[in-house]
C-alpha cells in the first residue's frame, strides 16, 4: 500500500504516534488510509449538506476494510459571487482547489480518495486533482436542489436574477421580486436547472468517475446517502483491482462526455472544465473536436435555462443513464470504456429506458438534430467562442447589429439598468477573460437584465469572460483571444457591426482587415484590475479560455 509510506517501520514511529494522537487504532492503521475529501461549508447551498454525504462515505469504507480519514476543500458560491469582485475568484478556485487536494493526498500518503464536491467549480476541481494524482478515485457528489412551483411555473436561481431585470424595467413590484426570492431555492443542493454544477456532476456519470445517480438524484432524498455508502465501498474494490483515473478518463470516455454534453444541452463552462481535465488526464481534446460531435448530436433535453423542466425531473425520467441509452441506439456513444463501478459504461446504462419523453426526447424527434453548444470562429474570436446553441431563442440563431462595447461587466450592467442598451444592439464586454479579468467572470447578471427586461430575443452578448450556466439567450462567451492578450475583441468600436451566425459557427466584425490592423497598431492593453495576491500570480500564468484556463508551469 501506498500509505505504508507513512505508518510502517521502525523509523515510522513518530508517524504513527501522530496518528495515535487522532485517535486511530493498530488495526485502522493496517488499513488502507482513504482520503475522504468534503467541501462542505455554510455558505453554498450545494455543500450545507455535504457532512451527510460524507459520514455515509466513510461508513461505506469501514464497511468494505478501510480507514476513511477526512479533510476539507474550498469552494466558492457562484451566486454570492455573482455581480461583484469575489466572481474573479470563482474559476480561480478550481486550480487551489486542485492544489491543495494534491498536496494533502501526497504529504499524508492515502492510498485513494473519495471525492465529495457539489458545485461549479469544485467538481472539475476534484476531477483535475483526481487525474493529476492518478490514484484510486471515485466522486460521489451532493446532489441537485429541488425546484418549487410558484404561480404556476417550476422557478430555480435564475429567475430571480431576472426578475433583477424585470423589476428595473418596471414588470415586476417589490413585493412580487420578495416573493420569488422567498420561493426560488427551496432546498438544499446544486442549483435546480442544467447549469454549471449539475452539468458537470451528470458528466462525472459519464466520464465514469461517479456512480449511476450521481448527477441527478435529488440532494434531500434519502437515495442520495446510499450512493454514498455504495461509493464508500466501491472505491476499495477500485483501491484492489488498482483502477485509477486515467485508466477511466481516456479519449473514449472523453468523446462520451461531449456527447452527453451536447445531448443534454449542458452549461457552456463544460467547454472550459472537460478540457482542463483531459488535459491532467494526458488526454487533450480541442474545441473544434468538440464542435464535431456537436454537429452530429441531436439536442435531447431542455433543462432549465434553456426550458421549463429541471434536473428533478431529469431524474423521474430515468436520469443520465437513460440519455445514454437512447443515445447509444444510434451508435453514438463508446461503450466499452471502464467505470468506477468496475463495470464497462455499457453495462452501466443497459436496461435504463427512458421513462417520460417528454423530459427526454427519442431520437426521431430531437429538439434539434444538434448537439446544445457551438462554437464559433471568425475575425472576432480566430481561436473560437461559445454559445450555449440550445437557450437561444430561433430570432436570434442569426444576427446583425450594431456593437455596444464596454470594459468590464460591471460597466455594462450599469448601462443595460440605464436603459442604454436597444433592440438590436450587441452588448461586447471586454478585458473580462482569464488573464484580463482576471479570473474570466460569469455574467449572469447582464444577461439576466436583458431577459428580465424582455429583450433576450432582440440583444445579443458577446464578451471574453463566461456566462453562468443558468444564462440563456445569445450569449456568446470565451472569445479569443482575449483582449488582454491583444485579440481582436480588443479593437472593437462602438457602432461597429457584428455579425452572429449561430447556425454556421460565424462570429465576425463587418470591418476590413486593414482597418483591423491600423487599430491593432495604436492599441495599448488596459492596466490589470488586480496587482496583488492570488489573483496577480493567476493572471500570470493562466492559460486561454480555449485550452481550458489551466495554469500552465512555464
Amino acid at each position: 500500500m501506498y500509505s505504508d509510506i507513512v505508518k510502517k517501520g521502525v523509523e515510522r514511529t513518530p508517524h504513527r504516534s501522530l496518528f495515535k494522537a487522532s485517535g486511530l487504532t493498530d488495526e485502522e492503521l493496517n488499513r488502507p488510509l482513504i482520503g475522504v475529501v468534503s467541501s462542505k461549508n455554510e455558505i453554498i447551498p450545494g455543500h450545507v449538506m455535504l457532512d451527510k454525504i460524507a459520514e455515509a462515505v466513510k461508513a461505506g469504507v469501514r464497511i468494505a476494510g478501510g480507514t476513511p480519514l477526512e479533510f476539507p476543500a474550498i469552494g466558492v458560491c457562484d451566486g454570492i459571487a455573482m455581480g461583484h469582485v469575489g466572481m474573479k475568484y470563482s474559476l480561480a478556485s478550481r486550480e487551489l482547489i486542485a492544489d491543495s487536494i494534491e498536496s494533502m493526498a501526497i504529504a499524508h500518503g492515502f492510498d485513494a480518495l473519495v471525492l465529495i464536491p457539489n458545485c461549479d467549480k469544485i467538481v472539475p476541481g476534484m476531477l483535475i486533482a483526481a487525474s493529476r494524482l492518478n490514484i484510486p478515485a471515485i466522486i460521489c457528489s451532493g446532489g441537485p436542489m429541488l425546484s418549487m412551483n410558484f404561480k404556476g411555473k417550476d422557478r430555480d436561481l435564475n429567475t430571480t436574477f431576472e426578475a433583477v431585470g424585470a423589476f428595473k424595467a418596471g414588470t415586476i413590484d417589490e413585493m412580487g421580486l420578495l416573493e420569488l426570492e422567498e420561493a426560488a431555492c427551496p432546498t438544499c443542493g446544486s442549483c435546480s436547472g442544467m447549469f454549471t454544477a449539475n452539468s458537470m456532476n451528470c458528466l462525472c456519470e459519464v466520464l465514469g468517475m461517479a456512480l449511476p445517480g450521481n448527477g441527478t438524484i435529488p440532494a434531500v432524498y434519502s437515495e442520495r446517502i446510499r450512493l454514498a455508502k455504495q461509493a464508500g465501498m466501491k472505491i476499495m474494490e477500485l483501491l484492489e483491482r488498482n483502477i485509477r483515473p486515467r485508466d477511466i478518463i481516456t479519449p473514449d470516455s472523453l468523446y462520451n462526455a461531449l456527447r452527453v454534453d451536447m445531448a443534454l444541452g449542458c452549461s457552456t463552462n463544460s467547454m472550459l472544465h472537460l478540457p482542463a481535465i483531459a488535459y491532467e488526464a494526458k488526454a487533450p481534446i480541442s474545441l473544434e473536436y468538440a464542435n464535431e460531435i456537436s454537429e452530429a448530436t441531436p439536442n435531447l433535453c431542455h433543462l432549465a435555462p434553456a426550458g421549463d423542466h429541471h434536473v428533478q425531473d431529469l431524474y423521474a425520467a430515468g436520469g443520465v443513464t437513460a440519455v445514454m441509452n437512447e443515445l447509444a441506439k444510434a451508435d453514438l456513444l463508446k461503450l466499452d470504456t471502464i467505470t468506477v463501478t468496475g463495470k464497462t459504461q455499457g453495462e452501466n446504462i443497459k436496461g435504463h429506458e427512458v421513462k417520460d419523453y417528454s423530459v427526454i426526447r427519442p431520437l426521431d424527434n430531437p429538439y434539434s438534430k444538434t448537439g446544445g453548444i457551438a462554437v464559433l470562429k471568425g475575425n472576432l474570436a480566430p481561436d473560437g467562442s461559445v454559445v450555449k446553441r440550445s437557450a437561444v431563442a430561433k430570432e436570434m440563431l442569426q444576427h446583425e447589429g450594431p456593437a455596444k462595447v464596454y470594459d468590464s461587466e460591471d460597466e455594462a450592467i450599469a448601462a443595460i439598468y440605464a436603459g442604454e442598451i436597444k433592440s438590436g444592439d450587441v452588448v461586447v464586454i471586454r478585458y473580462e477573460g482569464p488573464k484580463g479579468g482576471p479570473g474570466m467572470r460569469e455574467m449572469l447578471s447582464p444577461t439576466s437584465a436583458i431577459c428580465g427586461m424582455g429583450l433576450d430575443k432582440e440583444v445579443a452578448l458577446i464578451t471574453d469572460g463566461r456566462f453562468s450556466g443558468a444564462t440563456r439567450g445569445a450569449a456568446i462567451g470565451h472569445v479569443s483571444p482575449e483582449a488582454m492578450e491583444g485579440g481582436p475583441i480588443a479593437f472593437i468600436k462602438n457602432g461597429d457591426i457584428v455579425q452572429i451566425d449561430i447556425t454556421n459557427g460565424i462570429l465576425n466584425v463587418k470591418i476590413s482587415d486593414e482597418e483591423m490592423e491600423s487599430r491593432k497598431q495604436n492599441w495599448t492593453p488596459n492596466e490589470p484590475k488586480i496587482k496583488s495576491g492570488y489573483l496577480r500570480r493567476y493572471s500570470k500564468l493562466v492559460s486561454s479560455a480555449m485550452q481550458g484556463a489551466v495554469m500552465l508551469d512555464d
